[in-house]
């Protein structure tokens, strides 16, 4: 299994990687001020909104709040995973990727596999190029002009049971990679007898025991976000074949419950689409592309997951989901919604388009062209969907009826994450049950009888507005990490008691321990934690004053200063609240040098 990346790694890549150069070969940026701008690559906008700062190798954006450091943009910009995304940046700088303890040598034998399977798309293409008989007939057939064939790499793999093999597998070595990539099999040929199938077993001068995984099949290789071919789906072309589409088995690259067809050229053609169409075949995807409608990504053969719509949402913010208007069409559509209501965060937005019946995607563009396919007839948004679906043989007529949606809406409201739509659901359900808002939103925070509830301590009226006090502390330190060497001892800071202390100490002490630590490094050790969101919003905040107009140093020992008088007046009333006879005499001695006052020389 391999290990984590190491974490002087990530914060020395940062270090080295300038945020300015990276996002400049995306999105020309150009200068203003002491930072640099350009109009925002996630979302439409005419004046720009989007500016990179270079000191804090931190982007933000004030028309739609998009902010990050260098990692996060390569991860929303080109739909990668933080390892992806790392891997990406240190590419740029050519430095290799290491792994902390645990790790086994697999990046090797990862570039091998990518070259296989590149070297068998190839294959496909090529076969299929030099082929006039049943691939090309049915290629043309479905309406497929070779500009989208080739743009969606569309190959053939020919009848027989070794052709692959012999032109990839002339090795043990690379037999065991094609074993691994999904590209062939080891032969069993007791199996292949009983199954009436004599050409499997081995053959004199054939002794390497394997054969071609895809036969006489349509090939669409599936590429990931970085472009590299990493599977294979197959469409049989003999109508006898029990598996008309045949995918590439779960292998170190591949795992078909995270990857989508067609994602990589919906990308290519626009980096930062508008929306993505999900559709449930591969040639519902080729099809819609041959009629302009590139927008378009299909699941593999499976329902949608929750890995497939987090990488969908890196990407665009509004989703279709595509179905046929059949029965079958209605349950995945109905997974689908239970699946997307967790990650409706703010701003995202889900609809439904049906099929009408007997038809999908692929011949109802065909029939009815990309217009139509377009037009909000048949769309339906995931909020009308879903009071469709639970209102569904319940009605409204009855109490009990209300009483039953009301049930059964209530698990869907809570899942829902609190925004927006969720508010004005609450008001469109409370009006169906003829409830009120107050009542739904009480029901919602209920927790379960044998849940245990904690206790909540009043907070002292002194504590007010001090949480205000350490957010600028902590804004002072993003945006100039060395200012908490001017803490001596974070220890310091223990036992004051005022939120967020126990953060800004452990900060302090990051960067005691990593004193070339920069803003993005401080962002990126705290991009899984709770506190994520928080730092972004402190680091994204208008810059400072300049040092002629304001002593950022100054102004930080000063309120490192007050906190430290507040420790000091907690500990005394701490000590004054205390009974004389509980006091140890070091207790007395410290309660009388509190309250003890100099007298400057006066009698």
């Amino acid at each position: 299994m391999a290990g984590r990346i190491p974490q002087h790694f990530i914060d020395d890549l940062l270090a080295r990687a300038d945020i300015v150069e990276v996002i400049d070969s995306y999105v020309p940026l150009r200068k203003a001020g002491k930072n640099y701008q350009a109009r925002c690559p996630f979302h439409e906008e005419k004046t720009p909104s989007f500016t990179v700062s270079q000191d804090k190798q931190f982007y933000h954006c004030f028309g739609c709040g998009a902010n990050g450091t260098v990692i996060g943009f390569l991860m929303e910009h080109n739909g990668l995973s933080f390892v992806e995304a790392v891997e990406d940046l240190a590419g740029r700088y050519g430095l290799e990727l290491p792994r902390e303890a645990g790790y086994q040598p697999e990046a090797k034998q990862h570039l091998e596999l990518y070259e296989l399977l590149e070297q068998a798309a190839r294959f496909y293409r090529s076969k299929l190029q030099h082929q006039q008989g049943e691939a090309d007939a049915y290629l043309q057939g479905r309406g497929l002009s070779q500009a989208i064939m080739e743009d969606y790499e569309i190959g053939y793999a020919p009848p027989g049971w070794q052709h692959l093999l012999n032109a990839l597998g002339k090795t043990a070595v690379s037999r065991t990679g094609m074993v691994a990539a999904g590209l062939i099999k080891a032969r069993d040929t007791q199996a292949g007898a009983a199954a009436g199938h004599p050409s499997v077993q081995a053959t004199a001068g054939d002794t390497n025991g394997y054969y071609d995984r895809f036969r006489n099949r349509i090939m669409f290789p599936i590429r990931d976000p970085r472009g590299r071919v990493i599977g294979f789906g197959g469409r049989a072309l003999d109508p006898e074949d029990n598996a008309k589409y045949l995918n590439s088995p779960e292998t170190p690259l591949f795992h078909k419950g995270r990857e989508l067809y067609g994602l990589f050229q919906a990308r290519r053609q626009k980096k930062k689409p508008d929306s993505l169409y999900v559709v449930e075949g591969y040639m519902d995807v080729v099809a819609l592309a041959q009629h302009g409608i590139s927008n378009v990504v299909a699941t593999l053969g499976t329902a949608v997951t929750e890995h497939h719509l987090r990488k969908l949402f890196r990407v665009v913010n509004r989703i279709i989901f595509c179905f046929d208007g059949d029965n079958a069409g209605k349950t995945a559509a109905q997974r689908s919604l239970e699946i997307t209501i967790p990650l409706l965060q703010e701003g995202r937005q889900v609809f439904f388009k049906f099929m009408p019946q007997g038809e999908d995607p692929d011949s109802f563009v065909r029939q009815h062209g990309a217009e139509r396919f377009c037009a909000d007839e048949n769309t339906v948004p995931l909020s009308d969907f879903l009071l469709d679906t639970v209102r569904t043989g319940n009605g409204a007529a009855t109490r009990e009826a209300r009483g039953n949606f009301l049930d059964n809406m209530m698990p869907f409201l809570k899942k829902m994450p609190d925004s927006g739509l969720r508010q004005l659901l609450l008001q469109e359900v409370a009006n169906v049950a003829q409830t009120t808002t107050e009542e739904l939103r009480r029901q919602l925070l209920e927790r379960p009888a044998d849940a245990p509830r904690r206790a909540r301590a009043p907070r002292p009226r002194r504590q007010q507005g001090s949480r205000e006090q350490i957010s600028v502390l902590i804004q002072y330190i993003l945006h100039r990490p060395e200012l908490a060497m001017q803490v001596e001892d974070p220890t310091e800071l223990s036992g004051v008691s005022m939120p967020g202390v126990d953060f800004l100490q452990e900060l302090v002490s990051l960067v005691h321990s990593n004193p070339e630590i920069t803003c993005a490094g401080l962002l990126e050790r705290y991009r899984p934690s709770r506190f994520a969101a928080r730092l972004n919003e402190l680091a994204s905040s208008p810059d400072l004053p300049t040092v002629e107009e304001f002593d950022m140093e100054r102004e930080f020992i000063d309120r490192m200063e007050k906190l430290k008088a507040v420790k000091s007046r907690q500990a005394r009333e701490e000590l004054a609240g205390s009974k004389p006879s509980a006091l140890s005499e070091q207790d007395k001695q410290r309660l009388r040098q509190h309250y003890s006052k100099p007298n400057n020389g006066k009698k």
